[in-house]
This record gives C-alpha cells, sequence and structure tokens, in this order.
C-alpha cells in the first residue's frame, strides 16, 4: 500500500503539484517509514515549495535509509540534498546581506548625526575659527565613514567567496573532500565516505553501479592540491567544515 502512494507521489512530482505529492509521502511515512522513496519524493516536494529546512531533514533521512538497507540510488538523493542545502545558504546569505546593510547604513547615520552635534555645539567667538573647527569634523566624519565603508567592502568581498564549489565536493557526504580518491570510472570521491559506502552498502560504485573494490581507491592528488588552495585562501572553510 505505501508504494501506491510513492507511485502517486512521483506523479504528482511531475505534474509539479507538490502539495499533493508532499500529502501522498507522508502517507506511504506512515504505513512503512522505511520507505526510501517516501523521504526521498518527500524531500523533493518541499524543495520545490522552498521549505529548506525540511527538505533537508527528508533527504537527509533517505540516504541514511537508503544506506542501512544497503540500496544505492545513484548520486540522485546526494545531487537533491545538495540543492536544498545551496538554496538553504543562498536564502541565509540574502538574509545576511540586508542586515549587514542595515547596520553600515545604521553607522554611517550615527556618525553624520555626531558630526552635526559636535558641529552645533561650536562656541567660539571667531566666525573663521568655527568654520575651521566644522571642517575638521566634517573631515573627521567622512574620514570615519570612509573606514566603515571599506571595512563592509571587505565582509562583502569575502562574503562573495563564501561557498564551496561543487567539484570540490564529495558525492556522498556533499561536503569539501579532505582525502579525494578517485575509482575506475573517473568518479572522485572522499576516501572515508566511499570505503564506509563499500563496507556498509556493497562492492560497487554508487554512482556508475560498477564492481569496485577498495583497493582500486587512487588518491586524486591533483584535485587534492585544488581543495589545498581553495582552504588555505578561505579560512571559512576550516571553521564551518
Amino acid at each position: 500500500m505505501a508504494t501506491l502512494f510513492t507511485n502517486r507521489a512521483l506523479c504528482y512530482l511531475k505534474l509539479k503539484k507538490w502539495d499533493q505529492a508532499s500529502s501522498d509521502c507522508r502517507h506511504a511515512l506512515e504505513l512503512d517509514n522505511n520507505i526510501v522513496k517516501g523521504y526521498y519524493f518527500l524531500g523533493q516536494a518541499l524543495l520545490e515549495q522552498q521549505l529548506y529546512d525540511e527538505s533537508i531533514t527528508y533527504l537527509q533521512k533517505a540516504l541514511d535509509t537508503s544506506k542501512e538497507q544497503k540500496r544505492s540510488f545513484g548520486d540522485d538523493i546526494t545531487f537533491s540534498l545538495r540543492q536544498a542545502q545551496k538554496k538553504r545558504f543562498q536564502i541565509q546569505e540574502k538574509r545576511r546581506i540586508q542586515q549587514e546593510i542595515g547596520l553600515q547604513t545604521y553607522l554611517t547615520n550615527l556618525i553624520t548625526q555626531d558630526v552635526e552635534r559636535k558641529s552645533s555645539a561650536l562656541k567660539s567667538s571667531s566666525e573663521e575659527e568655527n568654520q575651521s573647527e566644522k571642517d575638521r569634523i566634517q573631515a573627521e566624519g567622512e574620514k570615519h565613514i570612509a573606514k566603515v565603508n571599506e571595512l563592509f567592502a571587505n565582509v562583502d568581498e569575502r562574503r562573495k567567496q563564501r561557498e564551496v564549489p561543487d567539484y570540490l565536493c564529495g558525492k556522498i557526504s556533499f561536503e569539501i573532500m579532505k582525502d579525494p580518491v578517485i575509482t575506475p570510472s573517473g568518479i572522485t570521491y572522499d576516501r572515508k565516505d566511499i570505503e564506509e559506502h563499500l563496507q556498509r552498502v556493497g562492492h560497487f560504485d554508487p554512482v556508475t553501479r560498477t564492481e569496485l573494490k577498495q583497493g582500486q581507491l587512487i588518491p586524486n592528488l591533483a584535485m587534492k592540491e585544488v581543495v589545498d588552495t581553495f582552504v588555505s585562501e578561505n579560512e571559512w572553510v576550516v571553521m564551518e567544515y
């Protein structure tokens, strides 16, 4: 019975009827909480509805359940999971940009108000002295504003680079690879992920489904060099990964 719901959910997905697909997947999971397609299709429907946190939860559950059952869906689940994570990241970055713009505007206004307050408070008897002091206060304020703008420009430049390219991420964990190895099929994985797959799921390449033994894994030195260079140039990677 659960399979009937997931089959219909797949039809709804193709018709872009996300609510109906979600509903059928939830019914399927109520009947069988070990049905991988229930989690996978639900994750896809939620992704299309821009419910990224919930989508990631169900796609991760689909991936974990498929591993427990030693079933392979190739790169389908990990691709969708990576998509959901990227979409969520973009939303978070957009929110962060808005907060930074708000803070920058707030600080600039504070400096401007401080300049106006200091200028208004001048009480020298000489108009020439007052003008000279006003010019000094104005120049100091402009210097502070320029410094604030420079700081936020640097933050903005670092933020633009705050995303790991897909080709540096493993196809199983979709995290940046630490020890990339290449298979005879030409697919690169992070060593710990592919070795865990071979031990827990089976002796085959999860993407190409061809037979694969641990001894056939060869260090991808070129990719390792690219990863190391990226990490050295982006310190935030160490903190977030």
